[in-house]
């Protein structure tokens, strides 16, 4: 029964969402656009993929292309695949997508480029599909650091407990990404640390796996970090839902000033919450750099039937020291 109520739910949103690519050019705001791209994500809520999005659209836009972040004008929640597959049937110009290495991913990326669609992913890559460009981040750059900042971190506790007892420091990894990104940042966190560690600073690096499908099983997992008898002296976040259910933590066990946050992205409440001492650092991504990567490439292969395989976008760390002048610089571009 709940089956049928899902399949009923999709088919409903697919009708919903194929009436919207029909009639967008029609839309005298629209109707001088040349193409229809959607961006994909697994939360288009979330200030991140706003950021992106917009981005994007402005670039889409000054080519007079149309781009839509599926999801908003749908009437019911869905996954990244299921929305790949309703843009794969509205026969969509392009396709920008929040992706994952896993088996399902392939095939719908692999089916998009059989009926003429170019794909591009974003930020997560699926690198045995036919998908034209990935445009994400430096995932070593970033787990380097993490790990300069960890470095900090240590050495300040250092001179307050005289160097006594073993720093413990978790990196929370998304349970649904299957994506050597993450890996990749997780080594380069101990590599850094380890290379680093002039005083001989006794640590241990774990991994705690977290389920995002929601904000509740994230906040649950990272809730349950705070109940055990040794808390981590350092999390390390790796998204932004995290971030925010770390801190949130932190603030509700009273434990700010005993676990040190390093989060990720650079939302409002993450950068006054750094201000406020509660988060220590958080790594920024240029997402404006990112949403214009996305259409270019797009443009790229169709103006010029190739394009570029990789696009890495710039990350800035925000810490106590830059946080009041990114706000103000934030607040100037607007």
């Amino acid at each position: 029964m709940i089956f049928f109520a899902i399949l009923a739910a999709t088919i409903i949103s697919y009708i919903f969402f194929k009436i919207h690519v029909a009639n967008y050019d029609k839309n005298p705001e629209s109707n001088v656009y040349d193409k229809y791209y959607v961006m994909i994500t697994d939360n288009y809520k979330s200030d991140f993929w706003q950021a992106v999005y917009k981005s994007a659209f402005e670039e889409a836009k000054a080519e007079n292309i149309y781009l839509d972040l599926m999801g908003e004008k749908l009437t019911n929640a869905h996954t990244v695949e299921e929305l790949m597959r309703m843009a794969i049937a509205s026969h969509v110009d392009g396709i920008i997508v929040y992706a994952n290495e896993q088996t399902g991913m392939t095939r719908l990326i692999n089916e998009a480029e059989e009926k003429g669609i170019p794909v591009v992913t974003l930020y997560g890559d699926n690198t045995h599909s036919k998908r034209i460009s990935f445009v994400g981040v430096g995932s070593f750059d970033i787990g380097r650091k993490y790990g300069r900042q960890v470095i900090d971190i240590i050495n300040e506790k250092k001179q307050k407990t005289d160097g006594k007892g073993k720093v413990q420091i978790s990196v929370l990894v998304n349970t649904e990404m299957q994506d050597p990104a993450q890996n990749i940042i997780v080594l380069a966190i101990k590599e850094t640390v380890k290379q680093l560690n002039a005083e001989n600073t006794d640590f241990i690096i774990n991994t705690v796996p977290v389920e995002n499908q929601n904000p509740y099983s994230a906040e649950e997992t990272i809730r349950d970090l705070f109940l055990q008898d040794e808390i981590p002296d350092v999390m390390i976040c790796l998204n932004e839902l995290d971030t925010v259910c770390a801190y949130q933590a932190v603030v509700d066990y009273n434990r700010v000033g005993d676990v040190d946050i390093l989060g990720y992205s650079d939302s409002d409440k993450i950068i006054s919450a750094i201000d406020r001492g509660v988060i220590y650092s958080t790594i920024s991504i240029d997402t404006t750099q990112m949403g214009e990567y996305c259409v270019d490439a797009l443009n790229d292969f169709y103006n010029f039937g190739e394009t570029s395989e990789y696009y890495i976008s710039d990350i800035e760390l925000i810490n106590r020291e830059n946080a009041a002048e990114y706000s103000a610089k934030e607040s100037a571009d607007e």
